[in-house]
C-alpha cells in the first residue's frame, strides 16, 4: 500500500535511508522539514501484511511554475525486485499532476546504473548531467519526463545563462535572447555587467539598481538587435521600491533619459501591455520576448524579476528564469524552460501595487528600410 509519509513516520524513513545510501543521506531533521514546511510530498510503500514501510519517493513542487522535481526515491534492499520502485514513481507522477504540474525531473548517480535502467523503463529521458554533484564527486545524471505527452510545446533553442549577481536578472535574459538569435554572441559574466550597467535604475530597494525596460531597449539595440516595448507605466518604472524622494527623482530623471534616447532610434514603444495571445504571436514570427513578473509568486520575494521566453503550447508557457534559488534545494534543471500556465502567467506578468507590466521583443537586425515592428 501506497500512502502519504507523517510525522510519526520519521523512524522509518531515517531506516530507510541509511540502509540505502552511503552518501547524501537525509538527516532526521531534513525530513521532519519536507514533511512539515517544504512544498513536497512524501509517499510511503508500505507492506500490507506487516506494516513495515519498504520505501519513498519525495517530490518537490516549484512555486508558481510547473514543473516538479523527485527529489529522492529509495527501496530496502530485502524489497528490491517486486516493482516498488516502479509503483512509486507513478504514484509521485499521479501527485504531479495532481499539483498542476506537467513535468518531473530528477537527478541520478551516473554509476547508479540499475535506478537509471528502472527511469528509462518507466518514460525518463535523459537530457544532461551534473559535474560533482554528490558528496564524494560522482556526476548526476539529468532525467526528465513529460506527464501530458500530448502537449507538444514550440520551443526555440534559447541557450540558458545563471545571472552572478542577485540585480543582473535583466542583463541574463537579454543575453540568452541575443544568444538564441545570434550564436555569435558571447554570453559572459564582463557583458552581463556591461549590460546592467547600461541599463540599471541606479537604485532599487536597498541594493543596486534593477534594469529598466528602456534601459535594457537601450542596451539591446546597442548591441545590434531590432526591439520592440510594451509598457505600462511611463518613467515610473520601480519608483515603488525606494521610499527617499531623492532615489525616486533620480530613478525618473535616469529612465526619462532611457526613453529620449530611444525616440531617436528606430525603437517601437507601445505604451500598452502586452497580451498573452500577442505574446505568442510575436514569438512565432521570431521574436524573443523577455518579461517582467514579480518574484513573489515564484520565490516569495516582492522585487521585480525578468525572465525570458522559450516557447509555449496548448495551456502553458515556458520560460527561462536566470535565477537559481540554491537555498531552496534548487538546480539549474529547475529554471530551464520552466512551464507556467498561461492563466498563471498573466497574474504573474506585474509588479507593484500598481500593477506595473513591461515586455521587450527582441529579433535579429532589420535589413534597412525594413521595418522590425
Amino acid at each position: 500500500m501506497i500512502r502519504s509519509a507523517r510525522v510519526k513516520d520519521l523512524t522509518a524513513l531515517v531506516e530507510i535511508e541509511n540502509q540505502c545510501f552511503t552518501v547524501d543521506r537525509f538527516s532526521r531533521r531534513s525530513f521532519r522539514y519536507l514533511l512539515t514546511k517544504a512544498n513536497s510530498s512524501c509517499q510511503i510503500y508500505e507492506d500490507d501484511a506487516s506494516g513495515k514501510a519498504l520505501g519513498y519517493v519525495i517530490v518537490l513542487y516549484n512555486t508558481g511554475t510547473s514543473v516538479a522535481r523527485m527529489y529522492s526515491l529509495a527501496v530496502l534492499p530485502e524489497a528490491r525486485g517486486r516493482k516498488l520502485g516502479a509503483a512509486l514513481i507513478a504514484a509521485a507522477e499521479e501527485l504531479t499532476l495532481a499539483h498542476d504540474c506537467i513535468s518531473l525531473r530528477l537527478e541520478v548517480r551516473r554509476d547508479n546504473s540499475h535506478a537509471i535502467e528502472l527511469y528509462q523503463r518507466q518514460g525518463y529521458r535523459l537530457f544532461g548531467s551534473y559535474p560533482d554533484y554528490y558528496e564524494d564527486h560522482m556526476d548526476a545524471l539529468r532525467f526528465e519526463k513529460s506527464l501530458v505527452p500530448s502537449l507538444k510545446p514550440e520551443l526555440a533553442r534559447v541557450p540558458f545563462y545563471q545571472q552572478t549577481s542577485y540585480f543582473t536578472c535583466g542583463p541574463a535574459v537579454l543575453m540568452m535572447a541575443m544568444k538564441a538569435l545570434d550564436p555569435a554572441v558571447k554570453m559572459s559574466r564582463k557583458l552581463e555587467l556591461r549590460l546592467w550597467r547600461e541599463s540599471t535604475t541606479i537604485f532599487m530597494t536597498s541594493g543596486h539598481g534593477g534594469c529598466s525596460p528602456y534601459g535594457l531597449a537601450l542596451a539591446a539595440y546597442n548591441m545590434g538587435f531590432d526591439v520592440e516595448v510594451f509598457v505600462n507605466a511611463g518613467a515610473g518604472y520601480f519608483s515603488d521600491s525606494v521610499r527617499s524622494d531623492e532615489k525616486k527623482e533620480v530613478m525618473r530623471l535616469v529612465q526619462e533619459d532611457f526613453i529620449g534616447q530611444l525616440k531617436k532610434l528606430p525603437v517601437v514603444i507601445r505604451h500598452r501591455p502586452l497580451k498573452s495571445d500577442e505574446l505568442q504571436s510575436k514569438f512565432e514570427e521570431g521574436g524573443i520576448p523577455i518579461v517582467l513578473i514579480s518574484s513573489y509568486r515564484i520565490y516569495r520575494e516582492k522585487s521585480p524579476h525578468w525572465i525570458v521566453m522559450t516557447g509555449y503550447d496548448q495551456k502553458y508557457f515556458y520560460v527561462h528564469d536566470p535565477f537559481v534559488d540554491y537555498e531552496m534545494g534548487k538546480l539549474m534543471i529547475d529554471c530551464i524552460n520552466m512551464s507556467i500556465l498561461k492563466k498563471d502567467f498573466e497574474r504573474m506578468a506585474k509588479y507593484g501595487k500598481a500593477g506595473q507590466k513591461a515586455a521587450l521583443i527582441i529579433r535579429r537586425r532589420a535589413a534597412a528600410g525594413q521595418s522590425a515592428a
